[in-house]
């Protein structure tokens, strides 16, 4: 029993890093695409080679979703397996819900809400003061983060190339964005890719297939870079739209702006703060940012509320559907 669920462990986890690459895409891409500054397919590539890159590239964020969310050390293999199948269920369930409706929540948060919520049903302490300071308190700092930076870097822009002739700042600002685009890809594979890590290493640990001190195994490594990547060609056309056009209507140099913002913050997050942040509240508040130095009704509010709900309602949804799914499994597997 043991060794299906930590297959069947490896399989969603692997799943749950596909379909993060198809709905977060849109993240490092969409603002390119959006100026023409790049393809679609050639951005998709690009995407897909960054995040594969980022995501071997560190393992702080993977260590602090294998140890800071749900203690798995006080009951059954069997159990702490299944809390963490179910995890990844909810957090499955609700990637593709607000995949479908184009909006670009956080699959973070998704498995985040996932761990908490499976945990809880299926009895497990989980660490509450480290879920405040790792997962709620860089919820909230890092759009206003993003949003403050992009707001004042974009003004800093306007104001450096406030004589130069706007066809020819256009056309550098649009090269720049393959360079942007590029890093944005990498602070995506570098904080997302390590969230299935750490997922896997959990498992891994329940059944002692992995030794602490050793830190993650590499195949655990190369598996999710290769999923997430995988994933990212594959698209994600409806988030895209609604990150590129929906918003507000970007420019080469806002995008330029709110990708290098962007993938500031998630390199800081991954390296110094070792926190699991949103790619894409990040680059979502960053666009906001941007847009509202051209005036503040440019921004599309409408669009920005329905987003901030889907924020809100991420870690609940997947932490009831985590739940449900491990209330549902236990009598069966005792």
């Amino acid at each position: 029993m043991e060794v299906a669920l930590v297959i069947l462990v490896v399989a969603l986890a692997l799943g749950f890093d596909y379909t993060n690459g198809f709905h977060d895409a849109a993240n490092a891409i969409a603002t390119s695409v959006s100026t023409r500054a790049l393809t679609p397919r050639v951005a998709l590539a690009m995407a897909a080679v960054m995040n594969f890159t980022g995501a071997l590239l560190g393992v702080a964020v993977a260590e602090t979703i294998a140890k800071s969310i749900v203690d798995l050390g006080h009951t059954s293999t069997i159990t702490e397996l299944t809390v963490v199948v179910c995890a990844l269920v909810g957090a499955i369930t609700w990637n593709l819900i607000t995949w479908w409706f184009g909006l670009p929540s956080s699959s973070t948060h998704s498995l985040i809400g996932g761990l908490v919520g499976a945990g809880l049903a299926g009895g497990l302490p989980i660490f509450w003061d480290a879920i405040v300071d790792k997962v709620v308190l860089p919820m909230v700092i890092s759009p206003l983060l993003g949003f403050g930076l992009a707001f004042v870097a974009m003004i800093a822009v306007l104001w450096i190339f406030r004589n130069a002739a706007p066809a020819r700042t256009h056309r550098r600002f649009r090269i720049a964005q393959t360079a942007s685009a590029a890093a944005m890809a990498l602070g995506h594979g570098l904080q997302d890719a390590q969230k299935t890590m750490g997922v896997i290493y959990l498992a891994l640990l329940a059944v002692g297939w992995a030794n602490p001190d050793d830190g993650i195994p590499l195949w655990v490594k190369i598996a999710a870079a290769a999923a997430i990547s995988a994933g990212t060609y594959s698209g994600g056309w409806r988030i895209m739209r609604t990150l590129g056009r929906r918003i507000i209507e970007l420019d080469p140099a806002r995008g330029f702006v709110a990708e290098s913002v962007s993938a500031l913050v998630l390199y800081v997050n991954a390296f110094v703060l070792r926190a699991p942040v949103s790619t894409t509240h990040t680059i979502t508040s960053a666009i906001m940012g941007v847009g509202a130095t051209r005036r503040l009704s440019a921004v599309r509010w409408g669009v920005a509320k329905n987003i901030a709900v889907a924020w809100v309602l991420t870690i609940p949804a997947a932490a009831l559907v985590g739940a449900l799914v491990t209330w549902a499994l236990s009598p069966f597997l005792g």
